[in-house]
């Protein structure tokens, strides 16, 4: 029984985003904390969404350990509860390994134009995506 718990603590911590919940996630790293309210005003356009729907996301991502909710007077405010060059370079790796099927390490001057890291970050991002690749299973294959 305890393996069991252990390995759904292992996944939920090493959930990645969906592309909705990247959108919200990146308000955040913006700028947090913020209301459902002000994050739905935020998305709306990019998703199209209810207000209902912003909700139920952010519960979501509050069982996936992606957001924490606490209370300010009588408002709910959200914060990030994953770190943004850790969740980036997660989805970067799995996006050119799924999509365009990229085995090697990715170019770090893909994200220099990026609005959402500053050159700080990329350093970081570059050192996370070296050790993402250092530990994958095909660069350990030959070792």
């Amino acid at each position: 029984m305890s393996q069991y718990v252990l390995v759904i603590q292992l996944s939920r911590q090493n959930m990645q985003p969906t592309a909705p919940e990247l959108e919200i996630l990146k308000q955040l790293w913006h700028s947090q904390p913020k209301t459902a309210r002000e994050l739905h005003d935020e998305v709306e356009d990019i998703l199209g969404w209810s207000y209902s729907s912003t909700r139920k996301t952010l519960e979501r991502m509050g069982d996936k350990d992606l957001v924490v909710m606490e209370f300010s007077g009588n408002k709910k405010i959200y914060f990030a509860q994953v770190d943004k060059v850790k969740t980036l370079a997660a989805f970067a790796q799995d996006f050119a390994k799924r999509v365009f099927e990229i085995d090697g390490p990715l170019p770090v001057a893909m994200f220099t134009d990026s609005r959402l890291i500053d050159d700080d970050e990329i350093a970081d991002l570059e050192k996370l995506l070296n050790d993402l690749e250092q530990g994958s299973p095909k660069s350990q294959q030959g070792e």
